[in-house]
């Protein structure tokens, strides 16, 4: 499937138990930052178990066209050979980020203190997207700023030829813009220190510290206080990319609402600061546990085991929840439709600027399958219909947003009547194998024509 090509109208018809093993693909955000980082070493840091969907590719290219040698050995396996940090070279060519909102954001900052120009853009759905949140704290280092109207893409920046480092409170939570503002203090001088009031997933200071940056992280009455020591030299590192929760979260879903199933979702990141569907789903009833806690690679994993749960609740989830489950909210949503009562959701105003505004497209979803769902700025609610009450039948839009499209194709699984999607061709950016997985499950996905 192809993102950025010809749109795949997809049918998820209602299916039998769900049964086996689903070995997603790695974690994107972990993917992307190796990626960076390796680029950002000097020397060769080695990879497995990348994923190779279409939003990490476009950031092997672009760290490719800022001139480190990344290879792909097949198999998940990749090498990156690095330049160092404040060695990016000039790209010849614009920089296409395809759909990826994290891809854009991380490379900027790790180019914004570079003496370098670069012309970024992405497809339809990524040049909606707005910029702003972070190309303005990367203007405190000296970098300058010129795109479309709104902050929006393609836009380009010329880097910071004498950046100064830059104290920064990130005013919403937001994983990509720390991690921005982190990336471009690598090449500033003295301490960049960021600053949160929410906790946001931390995988870009657990692998700053993994290369060998000085990074220190304080709790304190501010928030949370990030201080990063400029110009390191970091050293390349063997890297495990545990697989994604956010991919995890669709067969684990799926088995939840699906009646029988029994599936094992193995090798699972569970940092803390991504770990929030799951005890959002235990806290609704689900026959979710966790088998063989461990620790890779300073990340702690474990395989999931998700069972056929017929008496789920409605809940409500806290606004100190969101960020670690922001990527999940869509397909909690269809869990929510099979639960009893309402599930109401807060804080999560974050969703209305992801790949779409996810709120409105799910909202409008659900509703065409017979769901009731209330919404506002930044919350929304869903009056469940209890198992083996939700209608369904709709063709749904996917607003080219991957995880729109997953959701509604879980949500057909257990539906009284199919559910279809318009294009199910922007999956391929994060979950390439999603079929042919959920198909092994036991699953009836099939492509319709358009």
């Amino acid at each position: 499937m192809s993102g950025h090509g010809t749109p795949i109208p997809m049918t998820s018809h209602p299916c039998g138990p769900l049964k086996g093993e689903a070995h997603v693909p790695g974690d994107k955000s972990i993917s992307h930052r190796a990626l960076i980082l390796g680029a950002m070493c000097v020397g060769e840091t080695h990879i497995t178990g990348l994923l190779e969907g279409e939003d990490v590719l476009d950031t092997g290219k672009a760290m490719a066209a800022f001139g480190a040698t990344v290879t792909n050995h097949g198999g998940g396996e990749w090498t990156v050979t690095g330049v160092g940090v404040g060695g990016f070279a000039e790209p010849e060519q614009v920089i296409d980020c395809g759909n990826s909102g994290t891809g854009v954001r991380l490379i900027m900052g790790a180019m914004a203190t570079s003496p370098i120009t670069v012309t970024f853009t992405g497809d339809a759905s990524l040049n909606g997207r707005p910029m702003g949140r972070v190309t303005d704290p990367l203007a405190l280092f000296g970098t300058q700023t010129v795109g479309r109207a709104g902050g929006r893409l393609p836009m380009t920046l010329v880097g910071a030829v004498d950046p100064v480092p830059v104290r920064y409170v990130v005013p919403v939570p937001s994983a990509q813009v720390k991690s921005a503002v982190l990336l471009a203090g690598l090449n500033a001088p003295g301490q960049t220190v960021v600053i949160e009031k929410e906790a946001t997933r931390d995988h870009t200071e657990r692998m700053l510290q993994g290369f060998g940056a000085t990074l220190t992280v304080e709790e304190t009455a501010e928030g949370r206080v990030i201080t990063l020591d400029g110009q390191p030299e970091l050293s390349p590192q063997t890297i495990i990319v545990p697989r994604d929760p956010s991919s995890a979260a669709f067969p684990v879903c799926a088995a939840i609402i699906t009646p029988g199933s029994d599936v094992l979702v193995p090798n699972i990141g569970l940092n803390p600061t991504r770990a929030g569907l799951f005890t959002t789903l235990q806290g609704m009833g689900a026959d979710l546990v966790f088998e063989n806690m461990r620790e890779e690679g300073g990340e702690p994993v474990a395989d999931l085991r998700a069972k056929f749960s017929p008496d789920l609740r409605g809940v409500v989830v806290p606004p100190e929840r969101a960020a670690s489950m922001i990527d999940e909210y869509p397909v909690l949503s269809v869990v929510a439709a099979f639960a009893e009562g309402v599930t109401d959701m807060q804080g999560v105003k974050e969703l209305r600027v992801k790949e779409s505004d996810r709120i409105d497209a799910m909202a409008k979803g659900l509703r065409a399958a017979g769901v009731t769902v209330d919404e506002g700025p930044d919350w929304w609610k869903v009056t469940g219909l209890g198992h083996g009450n939700v209608p369904g039948g709709a063709t749904v839009e996917s607003e080219l947003d991957h995880r729109i499209a997953m959701a509604f194709m879980v949500m057909g699984m257990a539906t009284q009547n199919p559910v279809s999607v318009d294009d199910g061709s922007p999956i391929a950016t994060s979950f390439p194998i999603f079929e042919e997985l959920m198909g092994g499950l036991g699953a009836l996905l099939v492509r319709t024509n358009p």
